[in-house]
């Protein structure tokens, strides 16, 4: 079991930065990968950011060349935000891939609120 919570969420002015965080715990060293999700209102959750073990990050397209997803040893994962849009606003999800008994499972943390003002 992986248990995930996040911090760092806020309201921002268009063009500012925020920097999310995410603290697993739990079976930590059985996580594949872990990622940033976001969900706005009435939409579903994407994937903004992914960052595997090794290293290797992907990011949607949407987000590329503002945001950037970091790793700290095994247990801590961040989200640096800058020119933000309003577009941005949702809940931002962390989210974390680990196995299990041959099957891939996901966790996510309760979310975290970032309003990006115009």
């Amino acid at each position: 079991q992986v248990h995930l919570v996040e911090s760092g969420g806020g309201v921002v002015q268009t063009g500012g930065s925020l920097r999310l965080s995410c603290a697993a715990s739990g079976s930590i060293f059985s996580i594949n990968a872990m990622g940033w999700y976001r969900q706005a209102p009435g939409k579903q959750r994407d994937v903004v950011a992914s960052i595997t073990v090794g290293g290797n990050t992907n990011y949607a397209d949407s987000v590329k060349g503002r945001f950037t997803i970091s790793r700290d040893n095994a247990d801590t994962v961040y989200l640096q935000m800058n020119s933000l849009k309003p577009e941005d606003t949702a809940v931002y999800y962390c989210g974390a891939e680990w196995p299990s008994a041959g099957l891939t499972y996901t966790t996510f943390g309760q979310g975290t609120q970032v309003t990006v003002s115009s």
